[in-house]
Order: structure tokens, then sequence, then C-alpha cells
């Protein structure tokens, strides 16, 4: 168990719809480090949190958006918040593999409490993802 004072990790599960599909994804692009699997299904370490793509041929993912700051935000999604520094690293090896930005890398909510990078991708199942950047993490749940 993580001390008292340690963020617990999250634990979210995505349906793929093919699973070597998938973990080429998460781990060549995404950089994460696969941990347990199985012929069906494998945990991914996203940033300390547990992934978990459990191969699902038939499913879909919903696609919808919802109106914020000005842009289509696919809902629903998942992701990571990072330190500035570290999202703009992602977003660059992101960039760099030639994977197409459902919200291209951009600064949301300017000169706000909450002012944070921000960008969005389809996993290749098209399930959306999320990754912000906070130069002042304590800043996440200020209104």
């Amino acid at each position: 168990m993580p001390p008292a004072d340690a963020t617990p990790p999250f634990h979210v599960a995505l349906a793929v719809r093919d699973l070597r599909e998938a973990r080429a994804f998460y781990t060549g692009v995404l950089g994460c480090r696969e941990g347990r699997s199985s012929s069906t299904w494998a945990d991914f370490d996203l940033y300390g949190h547990q992934l978990v793509c459990h191969e699902t041929p038939d499913a879909a993912p919903r696609r919808a958006t919802h109106p914020v700051d000005g842009e289509a935000v696919p809902v629903p999604h998942c992701g990571v918040v990072l330190s500035f520094d570290a999202w703009r690293a992602l977003a660059d090896r992101v960039a760099a593999a030639g994977v197409e930005f459902a919200i291209a890398p951009c600064i949301r909510f300017a000169g706000a409490p909450g002012e944070q990078g921000t960008f969005f991708l389809y996993d290749p199942s098209g399930n959306a993802l999320e990754f912000k950047g906070f130069r002042d993490l304590g800043a996440l749940f200020r209104g």
C-alpha cells in the first residue's frame, strides 16, 4: 500500500480491438512499460497508474464530444495529469511518432487558476486519451 501522503494509483480498463496493436501504441508511442499480461489482456504502467487493455474485437468506443473552452472534447476519455515539462516531452514524442492529435497541444484556461496544457488523441482502437500539463500541480482543483 502506498504511504498515506502518496496519491494512490488509478486503475482504468479499456476495450481494444487488437492487443498487438495496443501494445505497439502504449509501449512504443506513449512509452508505457508492460506489466502482467495474457493472450487477451495486458497491464501498462501509465505514469504510475494501471491501464489495462482487454482485447474485445467487437467493442466500439462511444464517440461523442462536449464543448470546453472552444474545443469539441471527446467524451468519454481518460488520461494523466503531468508536470508541464513531462507534458511537453510527451507531446513531442507523440508528434514525432506521427500520431494525429484529436486536439493538438494547446494552453487551456490561459491566465486562470486552472491554466493547463492539454492534448487529446485516440489509441488505435478509438479510445480517447487526454494528457494535461500543469506548471503548478497544486492548481489542479482550484476554481
